[in-house]
């Protein structure tokens, strides 16, 4: 089986149903015993240029483990789908299942934003020195 990343965006006024098209598609892989190894949902977003008259749409990433009818099954649901405006599949070497940039960047804001109220910070310095 092959490893793929897979990035499709969806209409916003379809955003409700994002949950919903996702285990549809989890459930895809996993009976044709293809494995995700990661699934962020990025949420709205600003669309660098506009697609059906529309500025922001909703994202989803997914990390995928599976053989090539799977795939092309799955492909066939997004093209298929109106909601879905735009997909892209890119064939990986291995498993990803680190946190991606955009998911890390959103931490790193939510954490600069609210970090004097979390004790997060202290803790993650009152470790480094007991590592060192």
């Amino acid at each position: 089986m092959r490893h793929y990343e897979i990035v499709f965006i969806v209409h916003p006024d379809q955003s409700e149903q994002v949950p919903a098209m996702v285990e549809r598609y989890r459930q895809m892989i996993t009976s044709r015993g293809g494995r995700i190894h990661r699934l962020e949902d990025w949420g709205r977003r600003q669309l660098a240029y506009l697609i059906e008259k529309v500025h922001k749409a909703h994202y989803v990433l997914m990390n995928i483990e599976c053989d090539n009818e799977t795939l092309s099954e799955l492909e066939h649901a997004f093209k298929f789908n109106d909601a879905v405006l735009r997909h892209l599949t890119v064939k990986m070497s291995g498993p990803v299942t680190t946190p991606s940039p955009m998911m890390k960047d959103e931490k790193s804001k939510s954490l600069a934003t609210g970090g004097e109220e979390t004790p997060r910070a202290p803790v993650a310095a009152e470790q480094t020195p007991a590592t060192a």
